[in-house]
């Protein structure tokens, strides 16, 4: 071919169109980082499936449902279903609110059984807390027995003298800390139990199943604690320059909203959708977490936070799995 023909090739065929460039990614609507419960439960879950392997029988976890609470329920399916993933054996055993003490009893004695747990509320207030007291310390995945309790407040990390052994959290308090952990809010560079000094954190919700527990471990860890609720405000905290072993509550005339503008965390809690925090009393740049089924923050938080943590329920349940892998490791051993 000559170089004529070239030319003439060249004048008749059109160029090769150029690829088009990708359509551009919308820009985000806030500086904030949203962070979901499924990313930061994937890694835990991927452990838990490899323990699971790793035994001859899956332990097997009961759950106990005597109410008709649409949030139990749907807590009662997580479990089901994220065990189901994972490897594990769960056996849901539904019965009237008379019945769950017997029904208990019958499941502490079953040494085919590893771990139990209840989905509150059942009776409410004192009757509940009889409730969780009743389930054996050996099978007890909440970690809501007057053993494990104890040494949460009281900043007793093991249950046995060797420091082999820890104990039990509960799983949505146990949830934030792994979140706040997995966000980078704990500082490494700390000793362990320290990891918080310097933290101002609010916590609104002061149930004794999550509030109160939460305060008290992020209290432990080194942080200084507003702990809020319809009832008012109180703190937690080791002292000046965490002096203390474990946290005292402290009385104090700081309101919420004064909680509010001095903390770099702030955890919600409250059961309503009602409730909402003020978005313009955050800091720029807060970290702000959200454990209640409903939501607590508005819209805008993505405006203000640096972080913004939705819901906490998948990171809940990779929790609870955990308890169980531990106390079926500690069945074994016969430590409890």
């Amino acid at each position: 071919m000559s170089p004529s023909d070239l030319k003439r090739k060249g004048e008749t065929e059109a160029a090769p169109a150029l690829p088009l460039p990708a359509p551009a990614k919308p820009a985000p609507s806030g500086p904030t980082r949203v962070v979901l419960a499924s990313e930061v439960a994937a890694a835990f879950i991927n452990d838990l499936k490899k323990a699971v392997s790793e035994k001859k029988t899956a332990p097997l976890l009961v759950g106990f449902l005597a109410n008709n609470d649409p949030a139990a329920k749907k807590y009662a399916e997580w479990t089901g279903k994220t065990c189901q993933d994972a490897g594990f054996r769960f056996e849901l055993r539904e019965c009237e609110k008379q019945e769950l003490e017997d029904k208990l009893f019958e499941a502490n004695k079953d040494a085919k059984v590893n771990g139990i747990m209840i989905y509150y509320p059942v009776f409410g207030g004192t009757q509940d807390s009889y409730l969780q007291n009743s389930v054996s310390i050996q099978k007890d995945v909440e970690g809501l027995c007057h053993t494990y309790r104890y040494n949460m407040y009281h900043n007793v990390r093991f249950l046995d003298e060797s420091s082999k052994f820890k104990c039990i959290i509960p799983c949505t308090p146990l949830a934030v800390i792994k979140i706040l952990e997995h966000i980078g809010v704990y500082n490494k560079i700390m000793h362990e139990g320290n990891r918080l000094y310097g933290q101002t954190i609010t916590v609104v919700n002061r149930s004794e199943v999550v509030g109160r527990p939460l305060a008290a471990l992020l209290a432990n860890d080194g942080a200084k604690v507003y702990s809020a609720d319809e009832f008012g405000m109180v703190e937690f905290h080791r002292g000046s320059g965490i002096q203390l072993k474990k946290h005292e509550v402290f009385e104090t005339k700081t309101t919420l909203e004064e909680a509010l503008k001095a903390s770099d965390v702030v955890i919600t809690g409250v059961p309503s959708d009602k409730y909402k925090v003020d978005t313009t009393l955050l800091k720029d740049g807060v970290v702000a977490v959200n454990f209640s089924t409903s939501k607590n923050f508005k819209d805008d938080i993505r405006q203000k936070a640096a972080i913004f943590v939705p819901s906490v329920g998948k990171v809940t349940v990779a929790m609870l799995l955990r308890n169980l892998v531990r106390l079926d490791e500690y069945q074994e051993a016969k430590v409890v």
